[in-house]
């Protein structure tokens, strides 16, 4: 037999949407199967999903719609969907995108892209939302190649972009990629070790891989807690007691990519980041520090702290994930562009679309004059 002969060749692709925990459960062979094969980042497997869903608050808002396409007793695609109500208005995304930054569709390489539209076509049917909004689309994702096909996926794409940063060169020492930075910056690292030694002895260090994660996630909650009481902010996943951070950190643990990182002034751990290997890149999935110690700059000091060690262990990249935050774009040496689709479903939904447009319009109209007004001479 062929082994890239389209599934149609091997056997007729049968559809399924998955609605309930229980079929969720059920499909996780078959699933991890395909995940394995893809291969798909973590956001992509089913114990990320099921993770997710099993923790997420506000589930009573929320339904699943998971798109499989199968091929006999074989997973072909999964397009990994979830409902959500907000403003009044039921969305169509991605699931698990509460904490996924990289989401994505799972498709065997066998899969003809018809079958796809065929399953979305399904998932559009069924109906139960009034927008569909899927984000957060990488230029190399499998969802963007179907939606770019000649005979893909013709979703409108949407004005709402992300950006995600790495570190990505050719250094092969990580005192390398520190030397080429500024003088400022490399002086601004060096005060900051300094300052953070006023306190004690400074340590920069790996947690071992079997190291019980719920101390370290304990201290990193409430660190956060503070920072964002100091911010004016919330954030229910780190809640005391809340389950979603630690299973999420359970699934990078039980995959074996999980990487914390902490730094510890005297003995008390000033500063931690939470992240994951996959193919050759450490993820920055969740980082914080002591606000008390926010003179001796711990987050920027344990940042370039891990990118050497990164380099040194002759990882390919960091990649810092979603977010425009400023200290990802001092120290990145790439930025992409995330790309999103939306499109309505009923009535309500081209309204709110409709709504959105022209408010959008009004706001760059508004601007566009604000910008014009202060170009103008004073004396003209």
């Amino acid at each position: 037999m062929n082994a890239h002969a389209p599934i149609e060749a091997i056997a007729a692709e049968r559809f399924e949407i998955v609605d309930n925990d229980q079929r969720l459960a059920a499909i996780e062979p078959a699933w991890t199967a395909l995940w394995r094969r893809g291969p798909g980042l973590v956001f992509q497997s089913h114990a990320w999903v099921e993770a997710w869903w099993r923790t997420v608050p506000g589930r009573e808002r929320r339904q699943l719609r998971i798109g499989l396409i199968w091929r006999g007793e074989e997973l072909a695609a999964i397009l990994p969907l979830a409902i959500q109500q907000r403003q009044g208005l039921r969305f169509l995304e991605w699931a698990a995108i509460d904490c996924t930054d990289y989401p994505d569709l799972l498709l065997d390489p066998r899969c003809p892209t018809d079958a796809v539209k065929r399953l979305w076509q399904q998932l559009l049917a069924a109906g139960g939302f009034d927008l569909y909004f899927l984000n957060r689309l990488r230029p190399e994702a499998k969802f963007r190649a179907i939606l770019d096909a000649p005979d893909g996926l013709r979703l409108a794409p949407n004005r709402r972009t992300e950006r995600c940063s790495q570190v990505v060169g050719d250094w092969t020492a990580g005192s390398q990629w520190f030397d080429q930075h500024s003088k400022k910056t490399r002086q601004n690292y060096r005060r900051g070790v300094k300052a953070l030694e006023e306190s004690g002895e400074l340590v920069f260090r790996l947690l071992p891989l079997d190291a019980p994660a719920t101390p370290v996630l304990a201290r990193l909650g409430e660190m956060k807690r503070q920072w964002l009481a100091n911010s004016g902010r919330v954030s229910p996943l780190y809640d005391v007691g809340a389950p979603a951070l630690p299973a999420l950190v359970d699934v990078l643990a039980r995959a074996g990519a999980l990487r914390v990182f902490v730094l510890e002034c005297n003995g008390e751990t000033v500063a931690i980041s939470v992240n994951f290997v996959q193919n050759g890149t450490l993820m920055a999935f969740l980082t914080s520090y002591d606000p008390s110690f926010e003179r001796g700059s711990p987050g920027m000091v344990l940042l370039m702290d891990y990118v050497q060690w990164s380099i040194d262990q002759g990882l390919e990249a960091v990649d810092f994930l979603c977010g425009e935050e400023p200290f990802k774009e001092k120290f990145a040496s790439r930025s992409t562009q995330l790309t999103s689709v939306m499109g309505p479903r009923t009535l309500k939904g081209r309204a709110a679309m409709l709504i959105d447009r022209l408010r959008h319009a009004w706001q760059a109209r508004v601007a566009a004059r604000n910008e014009a007004t202060a170009a103008t001479p004073a004396d003209a």
